[in-house]
């Protein structure tokens, strides 16, 4: 695994694309389908707060970083409750497929705009003693928020229409 934050962020991103492929591959309330929902589910929901502990915490003290980093965190708790609300939904209806391809969609471009605009903006404000903060709290916080994770708060009938 790299030691670069920006790399193994990107690693997680390219996971994810894929496990959004293989989704978008599937169809009704399959086992493989609700596998990889789950798993999907699991890594982004863990992903995101590692990222929020490890690298967001750091940038929030970089003033020039603040407005992005105030974006992106906006727009995990987006995506937290577009995945809670999926989670809620019948596979098998239509408006599970509809409901997926709004996350696949935004999801995708929260990365991109990451990965493009924001990854390379924070990589200038960062000095050593940062880099290694991030380096050390994120794949620990991983795996800790991985096994709090949880699929869905919400039942069936919660699921916005």
């Amino acid at each position: 695994m790299s030691e670069d934050i920006f790399a193994r962020l990107k690693q997680d991103h390219e996971d994810h694309r894929e496990l959004l492929d293989k989704i978008a591959d599937t169809s009704g309330d399959s086992d493989e389908r609700r596998e990889l929902f789950e798993k999907f589910t699991l890594d982004v929901k863990s992903h995101a707060a590692a990222e929020e502990q490890a690298l967001y915490s750091t940038m929030l003290r970089k003033p020039k970083a603040t407005d992005e980093t105030r974006h992106s965190v906006a727009e995990h708790h987006e995506l937290n409750e577009l995945l809670n609300d999926l989670a809620a939904t019948d596979m098998s209806s239509p408006a599970w497929l509809q409901k997926f391809k709004q996350l696949d969609h935004d999801y995708r471009h929260h990365i991109d705009e990451e990965e493009e605009d924001h990854f390379p903006d924070f990589e200038e404000l960062l000095t050593e003693e940062d880099r290694e903060h991030m380096r050390s709290v994120f794949d620990r916080r991983k795996k800790a928020e991985k096994a709090d994770a949880e699929i869905t708060p919400e039942k069936m009938e919660d699921a916005k229409e």
